[in-house]
């Protein structure tokens, strides 16, 4: 176990929002979608990556003098990057003693993530909770996911995964065999649209979804995008689809623009357009949708 090490941006403590209980979240970095409305566009590359934050920034030009390609330069504006000329080489983290720039991603060992983890047993034990493996996409990394899980189950700790359903039958597998619950995220039931606002098709996804429900507690999960997949023909199908997987239940989470500001932190542009965020009556409509269909449903967790 100690010797398994990969790619983390974060571990959440004390999560209410990621299965049942107080939880601890491990949030794996890299995945293959691209959504155009991440709220964590830093997960989506999977290696170490800068982010930079202006408001930190002194202006003191540490950056500047180390960079190798000149990405990093001074104006009377303030510092500028620019990213077409950024490689990654991540020496300006070091020479910024501000804070201003930082590295998001870090490889660790399962023994590393499990010490974390355990240190609050007694609220998973108290509250029903555990720990819940999300991402980017977990199942990137199906070896470090699996022996994590595995660890925990061993420890005694309630084991869940949040996935998107991307992923070879085989890494799913591997993963399953140590997972009490699956957070199952759904993007868009229609293939094309699928692939258009992810860049790829659900088929796969729709494939292992069956085979999660055969084999596991299912939650599913809806970001509710407005334009995109919040219509109500929509989610009666999603409900449908629930009900007929035997899924516990269908959580929708209200879509917000935290990743706008993110994104120009580590030199991505957010591409989706500005809408209107749902409001509390329009989640209210959309939740009634579905326990009509004879689905339970939640808002937000």
């Amino acid at each position: 176990m100690n010797m398994v090490k990969d790619l983390i941006f974060n571990i959440q403590r004390f999560s209410i929002h990621d299965g049942p209980g107080i939880r601890t979240t491990v949030f794996m970095k890299g995945c293959p979608l691209r959504c155009p409305w991440c709220s964590n566009p830093e997960s989506q590359d999977a290696f170490p990556n800068l982010m930079a934050r202006d408001l930190k920034c002194t202006g003191c030009g540490a950056c500047a003098a180390v960079c190798p390609r000149g990405a990093a330069t001074l104006t009377e504006a303030g510092r500028r990057i620019d990213w077409s000329k950024c490689d990654q080489c991540l020496a300006c983290v070091d020479a910024c003693i501000y804070g201003s720039l930082s590295i998001c991603g870090r490889y660790v060992e399962v023994s590393h993530v499990l010490d974390e983890v355990m240190a609050d047993a007694d609220f998973y034990e108290n509250s029903g909770g555990g720990m819940t493996v999300s991402g980017g996409e977990a199942l990137m990394q199906a070896e470090f996911v699996s022996e994590l899980m595995k660890a925990c189950r061993e420890k005694g700790v309630h084991t869940a995964l949040d996935t998107t359903g991307f992923s070879p039958r085989e890494k799913l597998k591997r993963v399953l065999e140590f997972t009490d619950l699956v957070l199952f995220d759904i993007k868009h039931l229609d293939p094309l649209k699928h692939s258009e606002a992810t860049g790829v098709g659900n088929q796969l996804i729709l494939k292992n979804l069956q085979t999660i429900a055969r084999e596991k507690r299912l939650w599913l999960r809806m970001p509710v995008i407005p334009t995109y997949n919040d219509s109500e023909e929509h989610i009666r199908a999603v409900a449908a689809l629930g009900k007929s997987l035997g899924a516990e239940k269908l959580s929708l989470l209200p879509y917000h623009e935290g990743g706008r500001s993110k994104c120009s932190q580590v030199g991505k542009t957010y591409t989706f357009p500005k809408v209107r965020i749902p409001t509390d009556e329009q989640m209210r409509k959309l939740k009634d949708l579905v326990a009509g269909n004879g689905m339970a449903v939640s808002i937000g967790s």
